[in-house]
């Protein structure tokens, strides 16, 4: 007769019960003291600190990042897998023909009867995304639940749209995103414009700030970016972690090379890059060295990589941005975060959760189509909308 055979005739049940309840005990308190916490904000100017801190609410509470999928990789991929529930948005598309003879689309949504006037909101997707990722559409549904006009920049070769040229896009240039921005001013001159990236769309958006500086300034009134990879070489070391990290890795690597595919009678013949080797590419990193860089004409991929980094860019923005990252994302570990920059910085604010994965931010027991992310932004569109005269003197703010 075994031991557990003599417990279970005296005890019956009871010490499994009691084991049960230590394991569900021990892993609530672990859950309440490693993953329930308020973010931090990291923020050098006092006037763009205080103004953060008094219009969005969300930063006096807890996030509660959802009981059974709080880890990193879970919140990554079951975020993307619940938002995928949300229906389709019928745009208003508009073809920008650029200066050099490539295009991208701008996919509006705006209700009838809006005046010229209403403050506009432009997003740009991540790395393989466009205006129908599940995310991006999240985000434009927040939008416009404030009242503003909706704009998506789906990069060259995105969002069904032919390539013309060939060429297509990367982090580390912005010069696709000018050009709409100058469109849109155009199109809308006294439309107050909001920057929001997502991921790769984020760094896109950072290196625009950061290379503009004052002159952005002139079109956006603000912007915000989240889930980006401020430091790509601590990002891309973290991505080539096995097991998890590897597999997400991989693919993207592969939806990088189908998208390749889908351009090939566009990019082939090109004496710079063998598109056959392209094809072959295991990782993003393996990818940027065979094409990205190659492409837009960096020494290599270390030196691709430090023009599209951004954590040593932060004194060059002087528009007012907000940034939201996760300090469990793996495509950014916290040791990458620029916080102690942050907070010297004039016009960033970088808030850190202590978990949300990688444009995860899954909130409650029972996850619905509304997400932390969502909420935070929701509230930095409505403060900025709202007080654009206060912005001024956060835009003319020095450290």
């Amino acid at each position: 007769m075994t031991v557990d055979t003599v417990l279970l005739a005296v005890f019956g049940d009871y010490p499994r019960m009691v084991l049960g309840v230590a394991l569900s005990s021990g892993f609530l308190l672990y859950y309440l003291a490693e993953a329930v916490k308020r973010p931090t904000l990291a923020c050098g100017s006092q006037n763009w600190h205080e103004f953060l801190k008094s219009h969005l609410t969300i930063l006096k509470e807890r996030y509660w990042p959802t009981l059974w999928c709080f880890e990193s990789r879970a919140q990554t991929i079951l975020a993307s897998v619940i938002r995928s529930r949300i229906p389709d948005i019928s745009y208003t598309r508009e073809v920008l023909q650029l200066r050099d003879g490539g295009q991208v689309c701008l996919d509006w949504l705006h209700e009838d009867g809006m005046a010229l006037s209403t403050p506009t909101v432009i997003i740009l997707p991540g790395l393989t995304g466009s205006s129908q990722s599940e995310y991006v559409k999240s985000f434009v549904l927040a939008a416009r639940g404030e009242g503003t006009r909706c704009v998506v920049f789906n990069n060259r070769g995105r969002g069904g749209i032919d390539l013309k040229t060939p060429r297509t896009y990367c982090a580390a240039n912005s010069d696709d995103l000018e050009e709409a921005i100058l469109h849109i001013k155009t199109k809308y001159p006294k439309a107050h414009l909001m920057a929001t990236g997502i991921s790769l769309g984020g760094m896109i958006v950072g290196n625009y700030l950061a290379t503009r500086g004052v002159k952005a300034a002139e079109h956006l009134v603000a912007a915000m970016v989240l889930s980006i990879p401020w430091n790509v070489f601590v990002g891309t070391e973290s991505l080539e972690k096995p097991l998890c990290n590897l597999l997400l890795n991989r693919h993207l690597a592969s939806c990088l090379c189908e998208s390749i595919s889908r351009m090939r009678h566009v990019l082939e013949g090109d004496s710079k890059w063998d598109l056959d080797y392209v094809m072959q590419s295991k990782t993003i990193r393996e990818f940027d060295t065979r094409f990205t860089a190659i492409q837009f004409g960096f020494k290599d991929v270390e030196d691709y990589y430090r023009n599209a980094s951004l954590h040593d860019k932060l004194d060059q923005i002087k528009v007012p941005l907000l940034c939201l990252s996760a300090a469990d994302d793996p495509f950014q570990p916290i040791e990458g975060i620029p916080i102690a920059a942050a907070n010297k910085s004039s016009h960033v604010a970088i808030v850190v959760t202590s978990r949300g994965g990688h444009i995860g931010f899954m909130e409650g027991l029972f996850p619905s189509n509304t997400y932390y992310s969502d909420r935070l932004y929701a509230q930095y569109v409505r403060s900025i909308f709202n007080n654009v005269d206060q912005l001024k003197t956060i835009r003319e703010t020095k450290v």
